[in-house]
């Protein structure tokens, strides 16, 4: 039986995020029967690298590739020489005018990567840049992915148009993901198609299993969850005033932060700053987060934006009530008052309501029960790409 040929491009490590997840959910939902996956990761390291589907074929690594965005000094110690240099002319010449990161890793890339000698039915770049599809791929039909909200993001949107421009499809991860994207770039509307993240439940079910956390997490308070890289995305620079907003209204509860990241030390200042060092934990970075989502009594997403965030879904498989922020694609994050809350975005409004839910006992069973009865791993999702394939 003939079988097609795809190929994945993955631009990272295979790091803790809820793209990294979505992608091993992806490469999960593929027929081997019917298809044979090739996956081009840029860096064959990261805690998740050892749970990809064993079915996969991982291509060779591109030492130069591996160490992107990584530090200067990481690149000289794995050998990155190219890609060092590189980052010392940018560090330069950023004194003087802006530089595009893209752009350094397209020309290492150009470089350091040689033409894949094989023809693909389907290659998918599911995070950006694209220039590897574009220029080093030989493929039938390209699709390049969109998980967040650019009208939020600080992205530059020459480079952007750009690079969707060189894809034949667009995949965005919600239909508001995919609205919020043609609000910017109309002229891409006949290429555009909605492909959610697909998740696994049973791995998920697996995982929050493994391990008990309760010496982590107190048991005799309410305890709040929230997971994400620690960026400007995921708002949790305001997660100690709205805490200490809830406070002052005499609740009981702690508020773990599960992640890292650039923030980290700004989140810090400002748990410090709203004397909240007993009430907001930053529980650091966790290779295996479902344990924890397992343990919370509500998890919530304050974030700034998202595309649709991975770990709302997650919490949701695990039937915890989720509270999220109203967001510019929040409402196809959730279905609001059926299986979550949506909240103000300001600290106030998001603490008096976040306060209500926490001790609105019947709406968080409500919210259980019709969990409980819903399929949020969208395996289906897959079908989409092998009707794109013509399947």
């Amino acid at each position: 039986m003939y079988k097609k040929n795809i190929l994945v491009v993955f631009t990272g490590p295979m790091d803790l995020g809820g793209i990294e997840r979505s992608l091993l959910g992806l490469l999960d939902a593929f027929d081997y029967n019917k298809y044979n996956i090739d996956l081009f990761l840029y860096s064959h390291h990261g805690p998740l690298l050892n749970l990809i589907n064993k079915n996969i074929n991982i291509l060779p690594e591109v030492k130069e590739l591996s160490y992107l965005r990584e530090s200067f000094l990481l690149k000289l110690q794995n050998g990155c020489y190219y890609s060092a240099i590189l980052r010392l002319r940018d560090a330069i010449v950023s004194k003087f005018k802006q530089v595009n990161n893209d752009d350094t890793w397209c020309e290492i890339m150009e470089r350091k990567v040689q033409p894949i000698d094989k023809h693909y039915d389907l290659a998918i770049g599911f995070f950006r840049p694209f220039d590897l599809i574009d220029k080093k791929v030989n493929a039938s039909i390209k699709i390049g992915f969109i998980h967040t909200d650019y009208s939020n993001a600080k992205e530059d949107l020459n480079l952007l148009r750009r690079d969707y421009s060189k894809m034949d499809y667009i995949a965005g991860v919600s239909e508001q993901c995919v609205e919020t994207f043609l609000n910017l770039f109309p002229q891409f509307k006949n290429k555009v198609t909605v492909i959610e993240n697909i998740l696994s439940k049973d791995f998920i079910e697996k995982q929050s299993n493994l391990f008990d956390v309760s010496g982590e997490m107190q048991s005799d308070s309410i305890k709040l969850l929230s997971v994400g890289r620690f960026c400007e995305a995921k708002n949790f620079d305001n997660v100690p005033e709205i805490a200490s907003l809830i406070k002052a209204k005499g609740i009981d509860f702690n508020w773990y932060i599960i992640g890292y990241g650039s923030d980290e030390a700004l989140i810090k200042s400002k748990i410090a700053q709203y004397d909240m060092e007993d009430t907001v934990i930053i529980l650091g970075k966790k290779e295996n987060p479902y344990p924890y989502i397992k343990a919370c009594d509500i998890y919530v997403q304050p974030s700034r934006y998202e595309g649709k965030c991975v770990a709302v879904r997650e919490a949701q498989i695990l039937d915890k009530p989720v509270v999220i922020t109203n967001y510019t694609t929040a409402q196809s994050q959730l279905n609001d008052g059926f299986d979550g809350a949506i909240v103000p975005m300001d600290n106030a409004g998001c603490a008096n309501a976040l306060a209500d839910f926490i001790l609105d006992k019947d709406k968080q069973n409500r919210f259980i029960s019709n969990m409980k009865t819903t399929d949020y791993s969208n395996q289906n999702e897959v079908e989409k790409i092998y009707k794109i394939i013509g399947d």
